[in-house]
Formats: structure tokens, C-alpha cells, sequence
């Protein structure tokens, strides 16, 4: 096996949630502010999923206060500290960036697998 290779899966996360694009997820993301460290959850729609391995991440966006706000987290990071599955989203695109040019509970709608 390549050096990096075997580096690399070393830096792999053991317990990774099997979520999809469309999928509503609480991402529980560790804050460290002075000395202190904090969970900080952010909650929303899976719009993309992109790379492999250890350069795999994720884009989620949530509407807060009228405002559409997105945030992309690296999956193997130790910043995250669960995903959680809020529900299932039924969908048939890889990318879901049309979302952002809807506005209010549209914005919101992904149909629910059943």
C-alpha cells in the first residue's frame, strides 16, 4: 500500500452516519471559545456531497431569520462531533443549488422518502 494511502486511512473517522443529499441534518459541531469548548448545533438541508476519503465533505443550508445560510463541513474532521438524521429527503439531483433562489417555506421543501 502506497505511504499516503496508508496515512490517510488513519485519519478516517470509524463511525460516519450514512446520510444523502436532501437528507435535514443536525451537524454537532465542537466550538472552542477561550478556554472553553462547547457544541454548537447547525441544522439543515444537505445540498452537496463531494470528494472521497479523507477530502470528503459536505454542504448544508438552513434559512435563519429570512436569510439562507450554508456551511460546508469536512466529514473527517474532529470538529464534528455527530451527525444526526433528522429526516430523509426524496430526491433525484446529486446537487441540490436550486434551492437558493427560493425564498420563505419553499426554500425548505425536499419531499420526505417514505
Amino acid at each position: 500500500m502506497n505511504i499516503i494511502n496508508k496515512i490517510e486511512q488513519e485519519q478516517l473517522k470509524a463511525e460516519v452516519a450514512p446520510f444523502n443529499v436532501g437528507d435535514t441534518v443536525k451537524v454537532h459541531t465542537r466550538v472552542i471559545e477561550g478556554g472553553k469548548e462547547r457544541v454548537q448545533i447547525f441544522q439543515g438541508i444537505v445540498i452537496a456531497k463531494r470528494g472521497s476519503g479523507v477530502n470528503e465533505a459536505f454542504t448544508v443550508r438552513k434559512i435563519s431569520y429570512g436569510e439562507g445560510v450554508e456551511r460546508s463541513f469536512p466529514v473527517h474532521t474532529p470538529r464534528i462531533a455527530k451527525v444526526e438524521i433528522v429526516s430523509r429527503g426524496l430526491v433525484r439531483r446529486a446537487k441540490l443549488h436550486y434551492l437558493r433562489g427560493r425564498i420563505g417555506k419553499e426554500a425548505m421543501t425536499v419531499k420526505t422518502a417514505r
